[in-house]
């Protein structure tokens, strides 16, 4: 451990003094991998499914629940301050609205998430208990992440998902920010200008390596769930055409069956 973290020390110095500059220095190999697990493959392929949407879509609204009430509650710190944008990026309103669109009304009682998402919820809350400097490393990773691909990761779901409408896709848009490159020269900046000791800034760049590792660990752990969903409705729908092989309309009914057992057992609400 030590010896990568004076790697990832040097890495930070040949970069500059700028923030921003040694955060994206410091969480190049982890934003690499982060962009090869097997959700965010589907995505670039193309291939992004329903269920992974939605549940993507589920551990994205815990995450920003955390981070943006954690924001709102320190906003006034002068770290979190310079960085400060609810108007332009907050998020939690447009997973709210996508999240009722796929799920319906109830849709808050149907948010189930791995244990990963709450491993990432809990970090938040410590962070803005007892650093709340942390914040911005999670913000950093988080809103300006989403703000680069949002507009294309928004084409690539209406297209996979077969979307006729933006209904759905909220959190890919950002109404408040009109120049996303100019914006984000300005949130940058912003960051660079937080003042900050030698040891504040490494625990800031070891936490945007932890934000990335975070985010890894939820994607699959996501997929890991999916799996599971899968091969469950699969078992049960083999099960069911053994016990009743006579008639293709009994198959049917029983699958039909078993499906609603399923969902009524809440065991994944997809």
């Amino acid at each position: 451990m030590e010896t990568l973290k004076s790697a990832r020390k040097g890495d930070s110095a040949e970069v500059g003094s700028d923030l921003s500059e040694q955060i994206k220095a410091v969480t190049k190999e982890s934003h690499v991998r982060a962009e090869n697990t097997q959700l965010m493959l589907s995505y670039q392929k193309g291939q992004i499914t329903l269920p992974q949407y939605k549940v993507l879509l589920c551990s994205l609204y815990e995450i920003y629940k955390a981070l943006e009430e954690e924001l709102d509650r320190n906003s006034s710190h002068p770290a979190v301050a310079p960085i400060y944008f609810p108007q332009e990026l907050a998020r939690l309103e447009s997973l709210e609205r996508d999240l009722e669109y796929f799920f319906g009304p109830d849709w808050k009682k149907r948010v189930i998430v791995p244990a990963a998402t709450h491993t990432y919820e809990q970090r938040l809350r410590k962070i803005g208990q007892e650093n709340p400097e942390l914040l911005v490393a999670h913000a950093y990773t988080r809103y300006l992440g989403d703000l680069s691909g949002g507009q294309v990761l928004g084409k690539i779901t209406q297209k996979s998902l077969g979307l006729s409408s933006k209904e759905g896709l909220s959190f890919f848009s950002f109404p408040g920010v009109s120049s996303p490159n100019r914006f984000k020269q300005l949130y940058r900046s912003r960051m660079n200008s937080v003042e900050l000791t030698e040891g504040e800034k490494a625990a800031m760049l070891e936490e945007a390596i932890a934000a990335f590792e975070l985010n890894i660990q939820v994607f699959d752990d996501l997929q890991k769930m999916l799996s599971i969903t899968t091969e469950m409705d699969q078992s049960k729908s083999n099960a069911a055409a053994t016990r009743f092989p006579a008639s293709p309309i009994l198959q049917i009914t029983i699958g039909l069956c078993v499906a609603l057992a399923t969902i009524g057992a809440g065991v994944y609400a997809l």
